[in-house]
């Protein structure tokens, strides 16, 4: 029975345990707040810094039909897309970035819109503007 434990069930809580505390917080509550933000056809841009109630220093908003390869690229370190965005077009992913690592990310419906950074690579909390376009 203690090799049963040893060397079954210690592994699995060990693996089980380093899978929670590495997942990245998929942030519902934001996505709402900017949900409610683009539904307003008046609304030509979003301020990402007022809506987010965590730390972060980097936003990078990934469009329609990226690969995994191109999403690693364009952050820099790996980050395992949930929302298999390489196959869907009716969402954009935001994801946040502190001290290299990923810590939170937002699917964002596009609700008859497309979303830009203008010329910014990605968001910080003080260029943090996400532009609505309309179509």
């Amino acid at each position: 029975m203690k090799k049963f434990i040893f060397f079954v069930l210690l592994p699995l809580l060990l693996l089980t345990g380093y899978s929670i505390l590495n997942k990245v917080h998929h942030n519902v509550e934001l996505g709402k707040s900017i949900y409610s933000i683009v539904e307003n056809v008046n609304n030509t841009e979003i301020s990402i810094n007022s809506l987010a109630d965590f730390d972060w220093d980097k936003g990078f908003l990934i469009t329609p039909y990226s690969t995994q390869e191109g999403i690693d690229e364009q952050l820099g370190v790996h980050f395992k897309d949930p929302s298999n965005i390489d196959w869907r077009d009716d969402i954009f992913l935001l994801v946040f970035m502190k001290d290299d690592e990923v810590v939170q990310y937002v699917e964002i419906d596009r609700q008859g819109a497309y979303f830009k950074l203008g010329e910014k690579e990605y968001l910080t909390p003080s260029d943090d503007v996400i532009i609505i376009q309309r179509y």
